[in-house]
């Protein structure tokens, strides 16, 4: 997402690592990444199996899709936080600024 490309030495402040996981393949995620000009974090294909992923975080659609979440995951791997979206619409980077910083407290 672009707002994460704007945001990527804000993040790297924060000592974050955006990964994005998607149930698409990864020649889908290739092409759209290069749709948006390249990304620099990584871009993950959850394709096969299909969305297992997605489905351990609980954000797996019946419809084999996931959910635009925003997970965040501490350096031990405890999930600290989950917002779930429509796939239509985009998370509010203030609270995820607002989650990584309780992560430093």
């Amino acid at each position: 997402m672009p707002v994460y490309e704007r945001e990527r030495d804000r993040l790297r402040a924060l000592d974050a690592q955006v990964v994005g996981v998607s149930t698409d393949s990864r020649f889908a995620n290739a092409a759209w990444a290069e749709k948006l000009g390249g990304i620099t974090y990584p871009l993950l294909s959850d394709f096969y199996p299909h969305g297992a992923v997605a489905e351990s975080y609980g954000v797996l659609r019946p419809v084999g899709m996931a959910e635009r979440a925003l997970i965040v995951v501490d350096k031990d791997g405890i999930i600290r936080y989950i917002d779930v979206h429509e796939t239509r619409d985009v998370p509010d980077p203030a609270v995820l600024f607002g989650e990584l910083a309780k992560l430093r407290e």
